[in-house]
């Protein structure tokens, strides 16, 4: 039997898919405009950035970025275009590939990093307060949480940067 949702439900259901769409549409048009960039590259190089010899295996990088493995590959592709990214062989695995962040790449994230911290903070904390801001926290955690309950979800290690030298959190390169 269908659960539907009551009025106050579909009313927050609503507001959470146009302020999730309006943050992200925005986010994106400002790293367009800013860095020449889509939000979807700049979360490709922060992850790199965050990891061990700024480098990971094209698989590993699409379950961070939360992307198809083809879509990824033609995102990576791009990259390589631009001369942020490179593609090596993985040592341990000829078949496996491994996206390596080159310096300017490095160089183009800390260029975009600020005016999207910018934009973060615009958008998404300075209309709250902190006890929203706790909130916002709290709720998004729960519903990671109980959709990885699903073994059907990929992983998603959003919520905790690891050694981060460029977050979008940080504020600062």
């Amino acid at each position: 039997m269908t659960r539907w949702l009551d009025e106050d439900e579909q009313r927050t259901w609503r507001a959470y898919l146009a302020a999730t769409r309006l943050v992200f549409e925005q986010l994106d048009r400002e790293l367009q405009r800013d860095s020449g960039m889509p939000h979807g590259y700049y979360e490709i190089l922060v992850r790199l950035s965050e990891a061990p010899d700024r480098a990971l295996r094209m698989s590993a990088l699409a379950d961070r970025s939360q992307s198809s493995r083809s879509r990824l590959s033609h995102a990576v592709a791009r990259l390589e275009d631009n001369g942020w990214v490179r593609r090596e062989s993985c040592p341990e695995d000829k078949r496996g590939q491994i996206a390596r962040l080159t310096d300017a790449g490095f160089a183009a994230l800390a260029a975009a990093a600020p005016a999207h911290v910018e934009g973060v903070r615009t958008h998404v904390f300075d209309p709250l307060t902190p006890d929203q801001v706790r909130q916002l926290r709290e709720i998004s955690q729960a519903l990671v949480d109980a959709l990885q309950a699903d073994p059907d979800v990929p992983p998603c290690d959003a919520a905790e940067p690891r050694n981060a030298v460029i977050h979008s959190g940080s504020g600062r390169p």
